[in-house]
């Protein structure tokens, strides 16, 4: 099954598929990583929406999206690593010095699962970074085996996803998410 990716220009796609059901909760957007954790602190309820309202008319989006005919189904986040906390973690390395975008975020709707579409979106991230001439693009996902994920740490991806996207491994991290080693995965892009 084929599933069109897109720029992440449509707030109301976004917000479907990475708000929360309340508009007051002080979930995610997927912000953590993007802004400064300060920043992240201090949004709270809809100003976090807000803010992901006004990045989704900025050139380029914050991420973006896969479809299945007009139905919002996954969302992955994707920017210069320079405008995320990537570029100031400790945990998380520097291969090099290379302007590279991260890739941090693959979230599949729920219902939606085990079809194929972190993989379209992986693929839809790779093209979006290339298009705004990013010299290479970097994930962070976690380094499983074979071990179970449970679905609600797996935003972070999973290496093997990303090897099949000819992602290859740069480097390891001190950085654990839910009991499992993250390491930064590279893709060369010119």
């Amino acid at each position: 099954m084929a599933f069109e990716v897109l720029p992440a220009s449509s707030f109301d796609d976004v917000r479907a598929l990475v708000g929360p059901k309340s508009p007051t909760a002080n979930v995610c957007w997927c912000l953590s990583y993007r802004v400064p954790s300060k920043l992240n602190n201090e949004l709270r309820g809809p100003a976090r929406g807000e803010y992901v309202r006004e990045l989704c008319h900025r050139k380029p989006p914050p991420g973006v999206i896969a479809y299945d005919g007009d139905e919002p189904v996954g969302w992955a986040a994707v920017a210069p690593r320079s405008e995320t906390s990537f570029a100031r973690n400790r945990k998380i390395p520097h291969v090099d010095d290379l302007p590279v975008w991260s890739l941090w975020c693959v979230r599949v709707r729920p219902g939606h699962r085990k079809r194929g579409i972190s993989h379209a979106l992986i693929a839809g991230a790779v093209e979006f970074a290339r298009s705004h001439d990013a010299p290479a693009i970097e994930a962070y996902p976690l380094d499983s085996g074979e071990a179970r994920v449970d679905t609600t740490m797996a935003y972070a991806g999973l290496r093997k996803n990303f090897e099949r996207a000819g992602f290859t491994h740069a480097a390891d991290t001190t950085s654990v998410l839910a009991g499992h080693p993250r390491v930064v995965m590279r893709l060369a892009l010119r």
